[in-house]
């Protein structure tokens, strides 16, 4: 048995690992009146496109966190207290 872990056990805390999804996500997809009417009421948008085809286009206001850098570390510039948008945009 690993050390802290009998400890743990005597404490009788749960051994079960918490889910790593929250309840109230809830993904939609939305049109373009939708989308502005969302931002007007303080909703954040990020643009999870490669930052190249960021600088070269992006929707006003947008926040740049490429798809393959999402991680715990660039989700700490958005604030968890307001609505989400995320946008992405492929032509195939």
């Amino acid at each position: 048995m690993q050390p802290g872990r009998s400890r743990w056990r005597r404490k009788n805390r749960s051994r079960r690992r918490r889910p790593s999804h929250y309840d109230h996500f809830v993904a939609t997809l939305i049109d373009r009146d939708q989308l502005q009417e969302l931002v007007a009421r303080g909703a954040q948008l990020v643009e999870v496109l490669p930052a190249d085809e960021y600088k070269e286009d992006h929707l006003p206001g947008a926040i740049s966190i490429p798809l393959r850098q999402v991680n715990r570390e660039s989700a700490k510039q958005l604030d968890p207290s307001r609505d989400l948008i995320v946008y992405c945009w492929d032509m195939a």
